[in-house]
C-alpha cells in the first residue's frame, strides 16, 4: 500500500494518496503493526494533509508522531528529532510561531549536541527558529538581532556543509537579507543604533 500511495502521490493523484494512506493506517492499528510503522504511516499521512490544505489536521498527526517518537526512541534519536523538526515546520506555516520557537528551542541544544552544527537537521532547525523569531509580530528587536546572529552562522556552516549553491543555503542567504533588512529598518524607526 505504500508503494502505491507514494506512486499517486509522485503522479499528483494527492486525494487518491490520501484514501491509500488512511487506508494503510487503518489496516496496520488493526493488525496490529509496530509502533515504529505506524509512526511512519502517520507522517506520510502529515504530508498529504499538508500537500491538500488541510493544515489542522497535518499539525495534529505531526504532534502526534512526535510524541510517540518521544516515547518510542527517546529525546536524541534521529527520527525523534526529524519528527521535532517537522512538527516546528508546520507551527510556523500556521504562523504560530510562540509553539515553533518553544518546540525548536527545547530540541535545538539536543540536536547540536547529539549530531553537532554540521548536520542537516541542525542547520534546518536554526533556520526555522531565526525565521520563526523576524516572522513573529510580537517580536522584539532583540528578537531580530538573535535571529540575525543566529542566521549569520547558520548561513556559514550551510555555505562549508552544503555549499554556496544548496537549496538550503541560498534559502538562508535570503532570509538573512531580509533579517538584516528588517532589523536596519526596525532600528531606524525605534532610534536605536
Amino acid at each position: 500500500m505504500n508503494l502505491l500511495g507514494n506512486g499517486l502521490d509522485d503522479a499528483g493523484h494527492n486525494e487518491d494518496a490520501l484514501i491509500v494512506l488512511e487506508a494503510e493506517l487503518s489496516m496496520r492499528r488493526r493488525l496490529g503493526d509496530s509502533e515504529h510503522k505506524i509512526l511512519a504511516v502517520q507522517s506520510n499521512l502529515a504530508n498529504a494533509y499538508e500537500v491538500l490544505g488541510r493544515e489542522e489536521e497535518a499539525i495534529s498527526l505531526r504532534e502526534d508522531v512526535y510524541s510517540g517518537r518521544l516515547k518510542l526512541n527517546g529525546k536524541e534519536h534521529k527520527q525523534t528529532l526529524v519528527a521535532a523538526l517537522n512538527c516546528a515546520i508546520s507551527f510556523f506555516d500556521l504562523q504560530r510561531f510562540e509553539k515553533a520557537k518553544d518546540l525548536l528551542r527545547k530540541t535545538m541544544p539536543v540536536v547540536r549536541r547529539v549530531f553537532g552544527d554540521h548536520d542537516v537537521v541542525t542547520i534546518k532547525m536554526r533556520a526555522y527558529y531565526g525565521r520563526a523569531l523576524y516572522a513573529d509580530p510580537a517580536g522584539t528587536l532583540d528578537d531580530l538581532h538573535e535571529a540575525v546572529t543566529m542566521h549569520g552562522e547558520t548561513e556559514r556552516t550551510a555555505r562549508r556543509v552544503l555549499g554556496g549553491a544548496h537549496p538550503l543555503t541560498t534559502a538562508i542567504e535570503d532570509d538573512l537579507r531580509k533579517l538584516r533588512a528588517a532589523l536596519r529598518d526596525r532600528e531606524a524607526s525605534t532610534g536605536s543604533a
